[in-house]
């Protein structure tokens, strides 16, 4: 696991959580008093993973005033700073000397799957990109009508639950993904990873249970805070 690093993406400018973010990087936004970034790097910490590159952008003299060189938690922080956006994947390029297999979280992301089995089964089935997921239930508020073509009345599902698996903003790469990625050009994860399944590269989902919320939104921030005060052990190893 040491020779694992880890870049979290904190570049962004966190629209949806202004005002909060006009003055401060949404990876600084506080959960039960500590930045969220703070608690993703002491869990990366827990699993072994020491050398941690952070993508900035927006902000980023905040966030590096802060963190500074990580020795604070026993780890080893660098930065890369994108002069323009550059998405979720864009960043990926900016960062020299890749250990052979990389993790990469997105700033805002609160979960606490194990981070060393998501690891160890990406390396065991040899792919290029490994996909973080989780089923997510949605609830409809409403009545839901199935019908033919014509208007006939098939079938009435008051308020159904749908499932679905969603990327939970955490993801494994080994470093040939690089040559995927143009230099100072713009790139989101779903462009890189559907960019490499169609030249054939193989990409595998590994499914948690784990607890998990991305913290873009003010309701899913106050959630955040309400379930990391009850689980902050673990949320917290170590």
């Amino acid at each position: 696991m040491s020779k694992v690093q880890a870049i979290i993406l904190a570049g962004g400018k966190g629209s949806r959580l202004r005002p909060y973010t006009t003055v401060l990087p949404k990876p600084l936004v506080p959960i039960g008093g500590m930045p969220i970034i703070e608690v993703i790097i002491r869990q990366l910490k827990f699993f072994g993973i020491n050398n941690i590159v952070i993508a900035v952008g927006y902000l980023a003299e905040l966030i590096e005033t802060y963190l500074g060189n990580g020795k604070r938690w026993g780890v080893s922080i660098s930065y890369v700073k994108e002069e323009k956006p550059l998405g979720t994947a864009g960043a990926i390029k900016l960062v020299k000397n890749l250990s052979d297999d990389f993790i990469v979280i997105n700033g805002d992301t609160l979960t606490n799957m194990d981070f060393r089995s998501f690891i160890h089964f990406h390396k065991k089935s040899q792919a290029i990109a490994t996909l973080g997921i989780k089923e997510r239930i949605l609830k409809t508020d409403f009545g839901v009508i199935e019908s033919q073509k014509d208007g006939s009345f098939v079938n009435y599902i008051e308020k159904p639950d749908h499932r679905s698996d969603v990327s939970l903003g955490v993801n494994v790469f080994n470093k040939q993904v690089q040559s995927f990625i143009k230099k100072n050009e713009p790139m989101n994860m779903p462009e890189l990873f559907l960019k490499m399944r169609s030249l054939g590269k193989r990409i595998v989902c590994f499914k948690t249970d784990k607890m998990w919320l991305d913290l873009g939104r003010f309701e899913d921030l106050e959630l955040a805070q309400e379930i990391f005060e009850k689980n902050k052990k673990k949320f917290l190893k170590g």
